[in-house]
């Protein structure tokens, strides 16, 4: 049984992270997550760990991809607007296969948009985000509790496919505090880092990295390379929660803090008898393409909720392919008018009604 404590989701980040031994962390300050920013100013010196505030997102992005190319545990936060600053360094670390571990604490968009929380990322991580080929694997945790225990599997599954991790939190999440048990959490061992670079290395042996290719037979290498890692991260580290499917005429899905709500819901509709079930997927790369796509031969209506205007429901509908209806409740569904009010779970409820009875 670990520590038990009352802490907000920023707060989970940052303990978690110490937790799986990262002591390297690079960011700039941006509403709402500041507060991981904070903790790690406060923590890492008291741990020998190093700490820099950067003069922006491209820099704190930049920062990390030096210190994880030397083997040891780096990690960057931003929001939203300084999340896409950094898409040219993802990109060039995803080439280089650089393990690291970014935080998206998301806030409304598009452009400078607000600093309340949305969902609005969804593609932007989903879909590459920066230039070229690529994925990243993407978890998206729903409660304080898992905030925690997901920065410890990020880091792991960085270091097992050497790759970079993206953690899809946002500020509602960030922002609410909940009682966690802080433990450390015990994985496979990974790979030994013999292909870090750095000086003093024991075997006395130049070690390179880089992001790009020379000539096109090197391209291809990588390519060739890089698909059979995506394949295995499909294949093992596609994460997904469900309920209530063995009896569902219809389903609900969705992700984050939204899922939340729609957990809420579904209770609320299997109290009155109705034949609700739910799919909350965890990693949203790779996407649970595969049990939704077997759900959707017995049941034949779907139900996303997203706090945006409609992103991870392109992937819903691809899974089902023609086999169900897929309907959509977004952000326009808020309680209340503008970037403050949110998606309640009576208003997805009423939506449940509504789809169930026609």
């Amino acid at each position: 049984m670990g520590e038990q404590a009352f802490i907000s989701g920023n707060e989970a980040i940052g303990y978690g992270a110490l937790y799986a031994g990262c002591k390297h962390f690079f960011a700039y300050p941006i509403t709402p997550q500041n507060e991981i920013m904070e903790f790690f100013a406060s923590e890492l010196p008291k741990r020998g760990g190093v700490f820099v505030q950067t003069e922006s997102e491209t820099a704190s992005a930049n920062m990390v991809y030096g210190a994880a190319s030397t083997g040891v545990r780096a990690m960057t936060s931003s929001s939203s607007t300084g999340f896409s600053l950094m898409q040219e360094a993802i990109s060039a670390m995803a080439a280089a296969q650089v393990p690291c571990v970014i935080v998206n604490v998301q806030r409304g968009g598009p452009g400078g948009g607000t600093t309340q929380t949305s969902q609005m990322d969804y593609l932007q991580v989903t879909k590459g985000g920066g230039h070229g080929d690529y994925h990243t694997i993407v978890l998206s945790p729903s409660f304080v509790q898992e905030a925690f225990d997901f920065v410890q599997l990020a880091f792991y599954l960085a270091d097992k496919y050497r790759h970079p991790t993206i953690i899809l939190s946002d500020a509602l999440l960030g922002q609410m505090m909940e009682s966690i048990e802080m433990r450390k959490l015990e994985f496979t061992p990974v790979p030994e880092k013999d292909w870090a670079v750095g000086l003093g290395r024991k075997d006395g042996q130049r070690r390179m990295i880089f992001p790009g290719f020379v000539v096109g037979s090197m391209l291809r290498e990588y390519l060739v390379a890089v698909s059979k890692k995506y394949e295995q991260m499909k294949e093992k580290e596609t994460r997904y929660d469900t309920r209530g499917l063995e009896d569902a005429e219809l389903v609900l899905v969705s992700f984050g803090s939204t899922a939340r709500a729609a957990l809420e819901a579904f209770l609320m509709a299997r109290e009155e008898g109705m034949r609700v079930g739910m799919i909350r997927p965890i990693t949203l790369w790779p996407f649970p393409y595969q049990i939704i796509k077997e759900t959707s031969h017995k049941v034949k209506k779907f139900l996303v909720v997203e706090d945006n205007l409609g992103q991870m429901v392109e992937d819903v509908t691809a899974a089902v392919t023609e086999q169900a209806q897929v309907y959509h409740l977004g952000i326009l569904a808020r309680h209340l008018p503008g970037p403050s009010g949110l998606i309640l779970p009576q208003t997805i409820y009423e939506e449940v009604k509504k789809i169930y009875g026609k």
